[in-house]
Formats: C-alpha cells, sequence, structure tokens
C-alpha cells in the first residue's frame, strides 16, 4: 500500500474500538471479528477474506503495545499523509516512505497476512532523511506472520501436546527459486540500481526514499516472468509442521511461535506463527485458572457422619479426602498439587465440591432407619432462623 493509505488507515475503526481502547477490549474485539470472517467459516468468499485480513493487520499492530505506540505517534507525527516539518526544516509538508520510518517492513509482513512494523520511531532521523546522502539502504523484508487454529482435548490442555498444524502462506516460489524469472535470470532494474528503492528530494535539504514502482520494490526484474509467481518470486506454499502447544493453555489462548511464520526476502527473517487454542469440555473435571474442579457426589450419611471420599484425578491415581462430620452440601475442598500446570512448572489444586446425594427410592429397612431419624429430630426446626431473621429485618 502506499505511505498515504497507510498512514490515514484506521485500524481502531477497522476493530470497531476506541482510540483509548484497552488491550483486553482490544483482544476481544479481535476474537469476535475474526470468527465471524474468518476463511475456514467463509469459504469462497473473497469479500470476507479481505475483511479477515484487515482484521489481522489491525490486530497485529493494536494487539502489540511497541507497535500501537509507534502507529499512534506516527499519525500524530504525519497527519493527512504528508509530513509537517518544524522550524528550520523548511515550509511546505511532502509525503514520504513508511517503509524508512519503521526500517524498511511495511507492507513486507508483520500482522497474518500483512505488513508490520520493523523498527521505531527513533529511526526517522537515521534512515527516513538522508541529509546530503548520495543513495539508499536495501531493507531486508521480513515474512507474513501466519495464524492458524488448534482444538486439543481438555487433557491435553492441561498437560501439553504436540500437535501437526498444515499451513499456507507466501514463501519463495520454487519454480523460479524466488527470482521471478522462468529462466532465473532476472535484470538489475535500472531505475533503482537494485536497491528497490528510488531517492527524490523533499525541500528543505532533506532526502526521501520510495518503493520502486518499476520493480515493485524487489530490485529485479523478469525478462521472462515465472507463469506460477507472474515475476513475483513467491508464491503460495503448503507445509505441515509439528508445534509443541505449552501445557496449561487455556481456550481462546493465542500463542506466538517466533519464527515459525513464512520466510523472509533478501536474507530478512521470518515472521511468527500464531495459534489460536480451543479446548474441548471435559464430561468429569472443569478448569478456574491454575486449579481444576471436580463435583462429587456422598451419601446423606456421609455427609452427617463424616467419613473419607475417594475422589479421582486428572490422568493420575484417585485421592483419598477426609470428610468432617456434619459436610454441608456445596462445600469445596481443596486436594494440592493435583490442577493444572503453571508456567513455572508448578501445578495448581484439584477443588472438590461435595454434594449430598438423596436417594431417589429407598429400601424398607433404610425408609424405617429415617423414620426413626425424623422422629429423633422432630423438635429441631432447621428454618427457624430463617423466619426470625426475616421479622427482624
Amino acid at each position: 500500500m502506499s505511505t498515504k493509505d497507510f498512514v490515514e488507515k484506521d485500524y481502531y475503526k477497522v476493530l470497531g474500538v476506541p482510540k483509548d481502547a484497552t488491550e483486553a477490549e482490544i483482544k476481544k474485539a479481535y476474537r469476535k471479528l475474526a470468527r465471524e470472517f474468518h476463511p475456514d467459516a467463509n469459504k469462497g468468499n473473497a469479500e470476507a477474506e479481505e475483511r479477515f485480513k484487515e482484521i489481522s493487520e489491525a490486530n497485529d499492530i493494536l494487539g502489540d503495545a511497541k507497535k500501537r505506540k509507534e502507529y499512534d505517534e506516527a499519525r500524530a507525527l504525519f497527519g493527512n499523509g504528508g509530513f509537517r516539518p518544524g522550524p528550520g526544516a523548511g515550509g511546505g509538508s511532502f509525503n514520504f516512505d513508511l517503509g524508512d520510518l519503521f526500517g524498511g517492513a511495511a507492507g513486507g509482513g508483520g500482522g497474518p497476512q500483512t505488513g508490520g512494523f520493523g523498527g521505531g520511531i527513533g529511526d526517522v532521523f537515521g534512515g527516513l532523511f538522508n541529509r546530503g546522502g548520495t543513495g539508499t539502504r536495501t531493507h531486508p523484508r521480513r515474512g507474513q506472520d501466519i495464524e492458524s487454529e488448534v482444538t486439543l482435548s481438555f487433557t491435553e490442555a492441561v498437560d501439553g501436546a504436540t500437535v501437526p498444524l498444515r499451513m499456507s502462506s507466501q514463501a519463495p516460489c520454487k519454480a523460479c527459486s524466488g527470482t521471478g524469472d522462468k529462466n532465473g535470470t532476472p535484470r538489475v532494474c535500472p531505475t533503482c540500481v537494485g536497491t528497490g528503492q528510488v531517492s527524490r528530494g523533499g525541500g528543505g535539504g532533506f532526502s526521501l526514499t520510495d518503493p520502486c514502482v518499476d520493480c515493485k520494490g524487489r530490485g529485479l526484474i523478469a525478462e521472462t516472468p515465472c507463469e506460477v509467481c507472474k515475476g513475483s518470486g513467491r508464491a503460495k506454499s503448503s507445509r505441515t509442521m509439528q508445534v509443541r502447544i505449552p501445557a496449561g493453555v487455556t481456550n481462546g489462548q493465542r500463542i506466538r511461535l517466533r519464527g515459525k511464520g513464512s520466510p523472509g526476502e533478501r536474507g530478512g527473517p521470518a515472521g511468527d506463527l500464531y495459534v489460536v487454542v480451543h479446548v474441548d469440555s471435559h464430561p468429569v473435571f472443569g478448569r478456574k485458572g491454575d486449579n481444576l474442579t471436580v463435583t462429587v457426589p456422598v451419601s446423606f450419611t456421609e455427609a452427617a457422619l463424616g467419613g473419607e471420599v475417594k475422589v479421582p484425578t486428572l490422568g493420575g491415581p484417585a485421592v483419598t479426602l477426609k470428610l468432617p462430620a456434619g459436610t454441608p452440601n456445596g462445600r469445596t475442598m481443596r486436594a494440592r498439587g493435583k490442577g493444572a500446570v503453571r508456567k513455572d512448572g508448578t501445578r495448581g489444586d484439584l477443588l472438590v465440591t461435595v454434594e449430598v446425594d438423596v436417594p431417589q427410592e429407598l429400601n424398607d429397612k433404610a425408609r424405617e432407619a429415617l423414620e426413626n431419624y425424623r422422629e429423633a429430630t422432630a423438635g429441631e426446626d432447621p428454618r427457624a432462623a430463617l423466619f426470625q431473621d426475616a421479622k427482624g429485618a
């Protein structure tokens, strides 16, 4: 995209959040839109695919505190696509190349399927404004970031798992070895002399650089364009990668794997791989942060008289908990170290909630015993305090 388009692009509007949105609000907005417009949910819908790319691009910038700060500063500094120099820098305004502002990475990858920032605002006066310079630098191009999804079982999420992921991304075209030329012999672009950039005077003694329009910033021109990549040197590539998902991940968590995205160009680094994790539910166990939860039924006599109760654990032997006499329904006990794995390698706890089981049918002996119990406690009213408090309120 052009510099003007990039600066004027409102990523906040793309995600539908205010400029002072918190990190959590940005994350929530992105997840909602990503699910709605994800290509897997809109197969064959080019408009949805393009919208997903815009959403991913906006999230990559606004979801990273450093990139968001640089983006906000760039929009404040370069208002309407033009730079407004201060006193002594010469009057007027002029366009600039955001690639120089952000280390030459604009348009070369940084968010899933999008461009990103490679440097910072501090680079402005180092690479953008070459006073008296005679040429431009050729910047490596960072590979695109890739986003994928994986669904884990409850146990895999707690203990960690290695899963295969099949991904499609842009990579050097195999047909032309990334040259863009069918015969593998591209020529150096005469306009930019192989740098991929052209310089122009900006007034006030400043020298600016823009991507070369003749070679589209590659520095090379294909005499006979490759039929596969149409001369771009990049083509869609599919690969299967074994990805290790760390123990303790939660449903909806987004994991970043550095350098596992699309390969870079001209010696540039590879992009990153972002994996969104979905976790299936478990028929017995639940989860609260680093703790696992389980509900254990107990009989009325166990709750009233106390005793020992065996409790299952996830993937391990059962534990025995001592049930105090007079345990009420809904009380939660703790089995330490039987929960999910924390980041430091330790485990959370297993929270055991007692549920008093009321029998649906009674045999004669059990009914007689309960009748005797009712007679023995006939003078006790468990609701007396309830009515007393209701009257006094």
